[in-house]
């Protein structure tokens, strides 16, 4: 629990450096707390018959900043920028590119129509 409260403590401090063990207990207590979370929303759910996860929605908001903040200090202790934290979004924006018309290097273009000759 205190490697939690550190973090929220510097949530919004994205210099220095984060040590193995604080990045990845701060990660576990996110993950037990968000887990408790879902399951108090599905039981309040299932009792009211209504949508409760709001209470999991405003948890994650709230340990967003220093989740961002705990990545980037723990990048740095490894010697790299912060910056590599981007990296599932870029994957993210290759997912969401339209494709090369056409042949590419990987092969055919998967949207063409089967009727269409290949070649």
């Amino acid at each position: 629990m205190h490697w939690y409260l550190k973090v929220l403590k510097k949530y919004a401090v994205f210099s220095g450096r984060a040590s193995r063990q604080e990045y990845w207990m701060f990660f576990l207590f996110n993950f037990i707390f968000a887990f408790v979370l879902e399951l108090i929303s599905g039981l309040l759910s299932s009792a009211t018959k209504t949508d409760q996860s709001v209470l999991s929605t405003i948890y994650q908001l709230a340990v967003f900043l220093p989740s961002l903040a705990v990545g980037v200090r723990r990048m740095h202790d490894t010697g790299h920028s912060g910056w590599w934290l981007l990296l599932p979004i870029v994957n993210l924006v290759f997912a969401v590119t339209p494709g090369t018309v056409g042949e590419n290097k990987f092969g055919p273009d998967p949207n063409r129509s089967a009727n269409e000759p290949i070649g």
